[in-house]
């Protein structure tokens, strides 16, 4: 056989341990081409939610679709994955890892041909769904085959590669998104998955035979399971992408829609706890190391994808970059998280993780609390600061968070448990732009009020810039109405600007928060990889 022998000895009992110790059975050539397959997979299904942000501009003009509509090429994408990604430890159990994988693989790349070649709005949504549906099996089956066909003593370099391919995909999407439509058209933000989409399939399928599926599980499907976890999942993925935009509560829709999930959300949770044969296996949650852990995912999911959201938001909402200069400024992070990743997987050998996932938080912190002081006048240096930071605090922290949260669990617990954790990193990235989202809109009103109202109408200052402005605007229809719209626009920029530090610095606190809660995990020894069976 090929990889599939330390597939299922990963984590063995210590009867089976001996071979597993010398790895004489490992054929490396065979388990590293095929995890490099899947790796490049995981990072085409995550770049492929970030890559369409900076060009949804161009994609409206291209289909004809109106505001409200576009938004929908994002929220199509996201809403199904967050089904497949829990149900993809299941299916891999059933099916195999190498079998799920092709499979998710190959349905990809046809939506996403399907995708560029669309001509409306409603085919464009269409494909896109199932697009993120088939492709979120993808990025969880990485990271179990990173716990299961590795030697304990190399799990710490796989999770450094997969923690690279999660940080930096969300951070490069939008920039490289930005150049192909300036370099080529909008349509190549979906073809481009083509060429890479091939290598995936030729190294998985030739090298990826990493375990066997079990047919039996077919027998006595909780299809109530699945159907329940759905209409939670997709209901709550909903209220948090469109809720901000919709006044939340105040839309009939979100208000519906969050009810279903509250009534749906238990009823999975029941179904799961109770019957024999569950679509998700909860009882992962009974881990103190693991619950910890998927805690600290979502604070890591809420940072990066947070964070990764401000930054470009800022930049071109109030200092009007170009999606070239947005790149520049945002490569920061990536070199940080790149220089860090290498030190991270050393130091996570030689450490207890907690210390770890508490420095990376804190670092985190550290630099979304310098941003909080964000002006007009900031540029290219300011920022580097910012990024440096969080760029080496959420590496540190997610590294040294998936130790934690898989060194202790049984093997047999591992799909099923890569499923939920990154299902918490997507779900802590959409209630991360909620809240910053509702907080930027909120605030930015309320810090216009507070300049408004502390301007007095006899204030000599504001008298002369008016009259000034006015003079300005000399050769207008009506100067006096074009100098109040400019005063009006210099307050609603200082406003906004303000919101962006309130909404950094709540980041920061966040951070801060999570990296007191990581104390709460017992102890991992350095060696994260260390047997999970002698620890519940």
């Amino acid at each position: 056989m090929t990889a599939a022998t330390p597939a299922a000895d990963g984590g063995a009992p210590a009867a089976s341990k001996g071979p597993v110790a010398g790895h004489p059975e490992i054929n490396w050539t065979m388990l590293l081409l095929g995890f490099a397959g899947m790796v490049v997979g995981q990072f085409m299904a995550i770049l492929d939610i970030q890559i369409v942000a900076a060009s949804l501009p161009q994609i409206q003009a291209g289909v004809g679709a109106s505001a409200d509509e576009i938004s929908w090429i994002q929220t199509a994408y996201l809403i199904p994955e967050v089904v497949m990604i829990p149900l993809s430890g299941f299916l891999s159990r059933l099916w195999g890892t190498q079998r799920l994988f092709l499979a998710s693989c190959a349905g990809f790349v046809l939506m996403s041909i399907a995708t560029g070649l669309s001509s409306s709005i409603d085919t464009m949504i269409l494909f896109r769904a199932i697009q993120g549906f088939v492709g979120g099996a993808m990025i969880p089956t990485v990271f179990a085959v990173a716990f299961t066909a590795f030697p304990p003593d190399k799990r710490v370099t796989a999770s450094v590669v997969m923690g690279l391919i999660v940080t930096l995909a969300p951070t490069v999407g939008p920039t490289l998104g930005g150049h192909l439509t300036e370099w080529l058209s909008w349509r190549w933000l979906f073809f481009i998955n083509v060429g890479p989409g091939l290598l995936v399939l030729f190294l998985v399928g030739r090298y990826g035979n990493f375990d066997k599926g079990d047919p039996s599980l077919a027998k006595g499907f909780d299809w109530w399971g699945l159907g329940f976890m759905a209409v939670f999942l997709m209901s709550m993925q909903f209220v948090l992408e469109e809720g901000a935009k919709n006044d939340w509560f105040d839309d009939t829709h979100i208000l519906l829609l969050s009810v279903v999930a509250a009534i749906a959300g238990p009823i999975f949770v029941w179904r799961s706890l109770t019957y024999r044969q569950p679509i998700v296996e909860l009882r992962a949650f009974g881990n103190r190391n693991f619950l910890v852990g998927f805690i600290m995912t979502f604070i890591v999911g809420f940072a990066l994808f947070g964070g990764t959201f401000l930054l470009p938001l800022f930049l071109g909402r109030v200092l009007h970059y170009s999606s070239s200069e947005v790149g520049t400024t945002m490569v920061v992070s990536g070199l940080a998280m790149f220089a860090t990743a290498p030190f991270a997987g050393r130091l996570v050998r030689k450490m207890d993780a907690r210390i770890l996932m508490f420095g990376g938080f804190m670092l985190c912190a550290w630099g979304m609390w310098e941003a909080r002081l964000v002006t007009e006048t900031w540029g290219f240096w300011e920022f580097a600061s910012v990024q440096a930071f969080r760029g080496i605090g959420v590496m540190l922290a997610m590294i040294a968070s998936q130790q934690v949260t898989m060194a202790t669990l049984p093997p047999h617990m591992v799909k099923n448990a890569s499923g939920l954790v990154n299902l918490a990193r997507n779900v802590g990235g959409a209630f991360g732009l909620a809240i910053l989202n509702t907080s930027l809109t909120s605030n930015t009103a309320l810090h216009m009020t507070e300049l408004t109202s502390a301007i007095g109408q006899g204030d000599q200052a504001v008298r002369q810039m008016l009259a000034g402005m006015t003079q300005r605007f000399a050769g207008t229809i009506d100067p006096a109405a074009s100098a109040m719209k400019a005063i009006y626009g210099i307050l609603q920029r200082q406003a906004t600007t303000m919101a962006f530090g309130d909404a950094f610095a709540l980041l920061g606190v966040m951070c801060a928060g999570a990296a007191f809660v990581t104390l709460l995990a017992q102890p991992v020894k350095a060696q994260a990889g260390a047997p999970p069976s002698d620890a519940h």
